[in-house]
């Protein structure tokens, strides 16, 4: 499972592993393939600072990386304050009766939200960058695309590779366009943001637009036959990110939202905007639900709705109020049946590459045993 690229970032592996969780994404550098911290939910320095501190503590010398969120175009003089007044009060009704209605408590006095999406503002995004180029990072990767051209050229500066996320062969185009270094082709099978293009179709499309740059496979990714078949799609990898969620090494908030990701099949998740204001793909609840209901308020765009939901996100998870309990999932999530160590989860996808290779020489009439 090695190719041009994971040789030239020194891992066992072309398996990049996507985490909102330390613990994880240094396993997954431990196991052989490169870690990618999600850095969205650090809205302040020393907490990513002191997880990165971590990181490099338990990773054994192995590299990682870093995945923000920033828009290519920069907004000058935006406050969150401004945002939050965009935010129209029919709206917080909405949250307000919808929580009342399955009863969801309050928090605490005092108690602030913890599941902020602040770190889509791109003053945020660059003080996570400030606090991450401290460190020996190999990758910085965007969810939104390509970052500003300032940003690239100072991750490359430092030697540090760039990724960004494309949902078709048009956004690919342009990210290489503006300099990025590798592309990560996301189908529509994935958790979180994605597009309309599914993972079959849009590898190849994005291979042949921005050849020779490497290309990373995403969406609908849980086996090590999947990695063959994005192999032979021209792919240099595959980025993984659902798959993770029901490692032991993970740190989801609930217990029950463990059971809901681990009962859950393929069908069970939905692309909504009721998360961020972009269409997502997450589990399907009656929370999704009644954000998608032609009778409702309908979602609000990036970044309102994700600062509108945050407390109501909060409440859901710490109460754990079943019907509305949910997280970004990918179609992947029916293969995530147990609870299992990163390392667990390495050592099914190389016996599943191993075999898919295998098999395809039998029909190619190379098999060794001939």
């Amino acid at each position: 499972m090695q190719t041009e690229l994971s040789r030239k970032l020194g891992v066992e592996y072309a398996v990049f592993g996507f985490t909102p969780f330390p613990a994880v994404a240094a396993a997954i550098s431990r196991a052989g393939g490169f870690g990618v911290l999600g850095a969205v939910r650090y809205t302040a320095p020393d907490d990513l600072k002191r997880d990165l501190d971590w990181i490099e503590a338990h990773v054994d010398g192995k590299p990682y990386g870093l995945d923000v969120v920033m828009p290519a175009k920069k907004v000058e003089g935006v406050t969150e304050a401004d945002v939050e007044a965009m935010i129209p009060e029919g709206h917080r009704q909405f949250v307000k009766d919808t929580l009342a209605q399955y009863g969801v408590p309050e928090l605490a006095a005092g108690e602030a939200s913890g599941w902020r999406i602040t770190g889509w503002m791109e003053q945020v995004a660059r003080t996570q960058l400030d606090v991450a180029l401290d460190y020996p990072i190999r990758l910085l990767a965007n969810a939104l695309g390509s970052p500003p051209a300032d940003v690239i050229d100072r991750a490359h500066e430092q030697d540090v590779l760039v990724a960004a996320l494309a949902g078709s062969a048009r956004h690919a185009r342009k990210h290489a366009d503006a300099g990025i270094d590798i592309v990560v082709a996301q189908g529509y099978e994935a958790g979180g943001h994605t597009g309309e293009i599914a993972s079959m179709v849009l590898t190849p499309e994005v291979v042949d637009a921005v050849a020779p740059l490497p290309v990373l496979a995403a969406g609908g990714i849980g086996s090590g036959q999947q990695i063959a078949a994005a192999f032979a799609l021209g792919a240099q990898g595959v980025w993984l990110g659902s798959l993770w969620l029901t490692t032991t090494e993970a740190e989801l908030p609930s217990p029950r939202l463990i059971e809901k990701l681990l009962a859950a099949g393929s069908g069970d998740t939905v692309r909504s905007r009721a998360l961020t204001g972009k269409p997502a793909r997450q589990l399907r609840t009656e929370w999704t639900d009644a954000w998608d209901d032609p009778q409702g308020p309908g979602a609000l765009p990036m970044p309102l709705q994700g600062l509108l939901v945050a407390d109501a996100v909060s409440r859901i998870q710490k109460y754990e109020v079943e019907p509305l309990l949910g997280t970004p999932v990918g179609q992947i999530v029916g293969r995530m049946t147990s609870e299992r160590s990163v390392q667990a989860v390495f050592d099914d996808l190389t016996r599943g590459f191993e075999q898919a290779v295998d098999r395809v020489n039998r029909i190619a009439g190379r098999s060794e045993e001939q």
